[in-house]
């Protein structure tokens, strides 16, 4: 069977990732990114044709299987529309947009065109979070009735300087660049959300973001279950942590370290969760650390689904479901100065 085509979109750090693991899944046929020195130094490193316009690379590309949008937030739906009714697979970085009617927009191209579009939520493939989905979905824990998300990471100035993070447009928020991934594990462990109140303020990034750099949240399940997020990028020098505990009728569990990588705690009736493996490392941007790197796991499934006939593991209704609660979350919220 012949390997995959795939064209990237957006060359920057985590687009190198991507290209990284589609040489591992595929072909790497095409790049593009509007700054030219960018594109063509990405594209002789992964030995690709470059481009500027996304509109010259459809054009040219006909025979590419899949377009990775690696682009920043705002343009996500926008590239991946463009790509999508150009006949072309997508497989977006999150979030998958960074509003609601934006991600309709995307969903209608996909089901419109009968093409598949692909959203990245890796960190399901951590080991303990894995582990934990498995028991939950046993009933081992029985009725979960609390929920603790704690996301205490570190954002320094320099990471925002000359950049489109921090923006509202292109980026759109806190929750959406640092912490949409955690969002989503409240989503698939526990369900969707009903209510929300929320408080937010930007105490330590006046005049470098647009946004809030700290939030607090409480949460009303549909299932009846309530929580709290605490989340914040003015953790002192660095990362501290990125935590999920979870009260259950029949057990509790906390999936904890900086990225949701390691179970540091758990007292579960009758059972007892051993020999994790050890999981990927963190994505690691120089200066800053991101979530675990499983995106090796999110190209495997996608090449087994296209190619296999295999079972998606992030479809975009889920991609939409994260964005709806966070779109939940800072439309209640109430900014404090």
């Amino acid at each position: 069977m012949s390997k995959l085509k795939f064209a990237l979109i957006g060359c920057g750090r985590i687009g190198q990732r991507h290209a990284e693991h589609i040489q591992n899944n595929g072909i790497l046929q095409a790049v593009c990114d509007t700054d030219k020195e960018k594109a063509a130094a990405f594209a002789s490193k992964f030995n690709s044709k470059a481009y500027n316009s996304i509109e010259a690379l459809l054009e040219q590309g006909k025979d590419i299987d899949v377009v990775s949008i690696c682009t920043p937030n705002g343009l996500h739906a926008k590239h991946a529309i463009q790509a999508l009714q150009a006949g072309h697979h997508v497989l977006c970085e999150k979030p998958l947009a960074t509003s609601v009617h934006d991600c309709g927009e995307m969903i209608k191209a996909a089901e419109k065109t009968n093409r598949r579009l692909f959203a990245i939520k890796q960190n399901r493939f951590n080991p303990p979070v894995e582990a934990v989905k498995s028991i939950i979905d046993e009933g081992k824990l029985g009725r979960i009735v609390n929920v603790q998300l704690s996301c205490f990471w570190n954002r320094n100035n320099d990471y925002y300087a000359n950049s489109w993070k921090g923006t509202k447009d292109l980026d759109g928020g806190t929750l959406y660049t640092q912490f949409s991934h955690f969002i989503d594990l409240l989503y698939w462990l526990v369900g969707d959300i009903k209510n929300v109140q929320a408080f937010t303020g930007n105490y330590l990034h006046k005049g470098i973001i647009e946004f809030e750099d700290t939030g607090v949240v409480i949460l009303e399940f549909h299932n009846k279950a309530i929580g709290t997020i605490n989340y914040t990028v003015n953790s002192y020098a660095k990362n501290m942590e990125g935590s999920l505990t979870l009260f259950g009728e029949k057990g509790t569990v906390k999936i904890g370290g900086q990225y949701l990588n390691e179970l540091e705690y758990q007292s579960i009736e009758g059972i007892e969760i051993k020999d994790l493996p050890a999981g990927n490392k963190a994505n690691n941007y120089g200066t800053y650390v991101g979530s675990m790197s499983n995106h090796d796991k999110v190209y495997e499934n996608l090449v087994e689904v296209l190619t296999n006939n295999g079972s998606i593991s992030t479809n975009f209704f889920e991609g939409l479901k994260t964005v709806e609660i966070i779109d939940k979350i800072y439309s209640k919220a109430v900014n404090i100065e």
